[in-house]
């Protein structure tokens, strides 16, 4: 650095001569017509070759990057040319106009530099042949997307400065050689608009000592490249990586310093006023001294070269060679977050013919709009071709939601480009990056909780849906591999244990055990899970069942439907099936039962009217009375609840809403109370006793609506079902049901009489309209960011009417003609 800092001073002393880079008065210039090729590729480059034009700034990086590289690799047989101690580095200045509409950007190199003759050849011809062959594949690129391999064949870089210069001066000399001890700094100039280019003598004189100096007079809209913040983001993006040598930017900044004690004293004495009869003395006592604790400041500007490539490419480095620190470091620096990685993968590989290097981070949180979008989030997957970075859109062959979030970066050794090398030509490599960047992340996780477990269940408490999500996704897609070895990643807590996947409920089954049983229910406890009533018989008799909690997990299930050869089993729903059963006698107690509690069941279906499509005996229950399963077409209470939040209710789930079946225990003393009350009753209706046929129906009422609630439906009609409840609870403590309760309210006062205060006019002065209009505005990243965007579109035009001349017109009109041309011409 302390080589550097003569050459930086230098450059800073030096950046007010740039302006002075005409031709003096009287020097003579050549001036030289552009090829008719060169001139129309500068046509193509400023009008069409490049999307984006701020890769003006990456292509003259990267141009300083290969002069100074040549520099190196010559300087190995000619020590001359380079001693190896005086500094390459690449720096960038912005200077301001003074009335701040205008200003130049000057990029520096100290590289191999170039001779007037080669300031001609390459940057005012096209040096190589098939140039005419060139163009028409370039002219053909506006319109068909066969763009070749053309990338590296042409010095195109350079002509990019045009995106955002009216003018572009580069002043080159060549190091000195004892063929040329002393080289001569020359400029070559040219304007965006001129079909000439002139190669003249710098009337600075040597201010490089070697090198190259690219200065770019910018256009009056291209102004924003004269920010700092701008260039460090664009250096940042494109060429972070890009140089193997240090790329510096000119900053200013103003600070304030304590003033030194030395300038304070020697302006209190400029300040101390002169007696005017020196010869007199004058004797007062002296003051006490206070010191004061205040520290004076003042503004200084302080200016600074900033390096802005400071982060080495570590994917170019053996991982073993790595600190988990320089991880963590790059992580944050590269992609801007504040957090650690939680994991991260550092590996190579090939592709075909393509080599690469890659790194993979998994972040501690996801992004907090991620579950507001149902498409892929701003995704960070970096795509790079010798460490220049190409692009991170990768339109149809882009990372599935599931995996949208990671922080991926992609370095390949070659690909096919466009020209303008901001988009990748047809390729399979691009293609295939999806499927590398998911099957290393799948990798990197199977090693973690294989190697670390409690690692793992700390990244799960957030990635654990999102794997659900991945399952999901890959089940519609079609990628069973994928599928699998995610739904293996999960973790479920069960009946019996936490945190188990479902490879390990499988080894642990029971003999005969072919299915998973599984209960869902959103947002309900696990420990109230355990003592749902749909899994009494299953925990008594020691069978395991999958908790699930995620709103996605019953729709995991439906598109998994099997693992490990077993089928998963819903344990709220009708027909479970455990696996060991005595047909025979399991039937015979069945036919018994539903003998003997036929009556009960009758009385039932008479009373359910439509709570229920069907009464039957239950094989599932062991303490509870009664429970709603669901039909095996049916949808569950979780369901239910999952379809309920979208608001609209079609045909079909409707239908399958209604598939209740009313499970009774036979076994339970309630039932078998009741059994006896309903046996009781007179055969004909007649003859039976109303209000003990009343009470009866309510105690059926008050059960189906209480199983409703503990297989977590809703009642629909809620008021009623706790009326009911305070009856039954009043006959049980002997309370009159007629009793009322006694409470004094206050009646109302009497009609108003006298008419209302007249209320102020609300203020009609538009601007406060506007400071209120600018207040919401204000408002609304912060709204958009808690309660995500909203999702109605605003009308694109207003159809304003005039009420007379409508009423005129339509005097002799046809209302059907009316909402016809209506339909054509409003959009709704």
């Amino acid at each position: 650095m302390k080589l550097l800092a003569p050459l930086l001073l230098a450059l800073s002393l030096l950046s007010d001569s740039s302006y002075g880079q005409e031709a003096a008065a009287g020097e003579s210039t050549t001036k030289h017509e552009y090829q008719s090729d060169v001139a129309r590729l500068r046509k193509i480059v400023i009008e069409s070759l490049y999307s984006h034009r701020e890769v003006f700034l990456r292509e003259l990086i990267s141009n300083a990057n290969d002069a100074i590289e040549k520099l190196r690799l010559t300087a190995l047989k000619d020590k001359t040319i380079w001693d190896g101690s005086a500094p390459l580095n690449i720096t960038l200045q912005l200077i301001k106009g003074e009335e701040g509409s205008d200003g130049k950007l000057i990029i520096s190199d100290t590289g191999i530099g170039m001779t007037p003759q080669e300031l001609k050849t390459n940057l005012g011809t096209l040096a190589k042949s098939g140039t005419s062959e060139f163009l028409a594949k370039a002219e053909e690129s506006k319109t068909s997307t066969g763009n070749g391999n053309l990338i590296g064949a042409f010095g195109l870089g350079f002509y990019s400065s045009f995106l955002v210069a009216d003018k572009v001066y580069v002043a080159s000399v060549p190091p000195a050689t004892p063929a040329n001890p002393n080289p001569v700094q020359h400029i070559f100039s040219s304007s965006a608009d001129d079909a000439s280019f002139e190669v003249y003598q710098d009337p600075r004189g040597n201010t490089l000592g070697r090198g190259t100096e690219i200065t770019l007079v910018l256009k009056k809209d291209a102004l924003e490249y004269l920010e700092e913040e701008k260039i460090k983001n664009l250096v940042a993006k494109h060429s972070g990586f890009a140089s193997s040598f240090p790329v510096y930017l000119h900053t200013t900044k103003v600070e304030e310093q304590p003033i030194p004690q030395d300038d304070l004293d020697t302006s209190a004495e400029e300040d101390t006023p002169k007696s005017e009869d020196e010869d007199e003395a004058v004797v007062e006592d002296a003051p006490e001294k206070v010191e004061s604790t205040e520290v004076k400041t003042r503004s200084v500007t302080v200016e600074e070269w900033v390096h802005l490539n400071d982060q080495p490419p570590l994917w170019s480095r053996d991982p073993k060679d790595v600190t988990d620190e320089e991880y963590k470091n790059f992580y944050k620096a590269t992609f801007k977050q504040y957090q650690d990685p939680v994991l991260w993968h550092h590996f190579k590989g090939d592709s075909g013919p393509v080599s690469f290097r890659a790194l993979i981070f998994v972040p501690e949180s996801l992004p907090e709009d991620y579950w507001q979008s149902p498409q892929s989030t701003q995704q960070d997957t970096r795509l790079m071709v010798k460490r220049v970075f190409i692009t991170s859109e990768f339109g149809d062959h882009k990372l599935p939601k599931w995996m949208s979030w990671i922080k991926v970066i992609i370095d390949a050794d070659d690909l096919p480009l466009n020209v303008s090398r901001e988009t990748l030509q047809s390729n399979r490599f691009l293609k295939q990056i999806k499927n590398i960047v998911t099957a290393r992340f799948i990798q990197t996780m199977t090693k973690t909780a294989e190697e670390d477990p409690e690692k793992y269940l700390q990244v799960l408490k957030t990635y654990n849906t999102i794997m659900k999500l991945g399952v999901i996704e890959s089940a519609m897609e079609g990628k069973s591999g994928n599928r699998d070895k995610l739904t293996g990643l999960i973790r479920w807590d069960t009946t019996l244990r936490n945190n188990i996947s479902l490879q390990d409920y499988v080894d642990a089954r029971k003999e005969g055990q072919n299915q998973i049983f599984f209960l869902a229910n959103i947002g309900q406890s696990i420990e109230n899970m355990r003592h749902s009533v749909f899994v009494e018989k299953l925990v008594a008799r020691g069978y395991e069942v999958v908790l699930m909690t995620d709103t996605m997990d019953e729709i995991l299930v439906s598109n998994l439907r099997v693992f490990g050869n077993m089928r998963f089993q819903d344990a709220a729903k009708k027909g479970l099936q455990y696996g060991d059963e005595d047909v025979e006698k399991e039937k015979k107690d069945l036919e018994k039962f539903k003998e003997d509690y036929k009556p009960l069941v009758d009385f039932f279906v008479k009373s359910t009217k439509e709570a229920v499509k069907d009464v039957i005996i239950s094989n599932r229950l062991v303490t509870s009375p009664c429970a709603i399963v669901v039909d095996s077409f049916g949808y569950s209470a979780n369901m239910e609840k999952l379809l309920a939040s979208h608001g609209k209710k079609s045909a079909l789930q409707d239908y399958a809403s209604k598939q209740k079946v009313l499970e009774i225990n036979p076994r339970s003393p309630l039932i078998e109370a009741l059994l006896k009350r309903v046996m009781a009753l007179p055969e004909e209706e007649g003859e039976r006793d109303k209000d003990e046929e009343l009470e009866l129906k309510e105690i059926v009422s008050i059960l189906i609506d209480g199983a409703l609630i503990r297989s977590g439906f809703e009642v629909m009609e809620s008021n009623i079902f706790f009326e009911r409840v305070d009856r039954a609870l009043r006959r049980s403590l002997g309370v009159s049901e007629t009793a009322k309760t006694e409470v004094e309210v206050n009646p109302a006062p009497p009609k108003a009489q006298e008419p209302l205060p007249e209320l102020n006019e609300p203020s009609m002065d538009p601007n406060d309209f506007m400071e209120m209009k600018d207040f919401k505005d204000s408002l609304a990243p912060e709204l958009d960011r808690t309660f995500g965007s909203p999702r109605l579109k605003k009308p694109e035009r207003q159809v304003v009417f005039d009420a007379n001349e409508a009423r005129e017109k339509m005097k002799d009109v046809d209302m059907d003609d009316i909402v016809v041309e209506a339909v054509k011409h409003v959009e709704l």
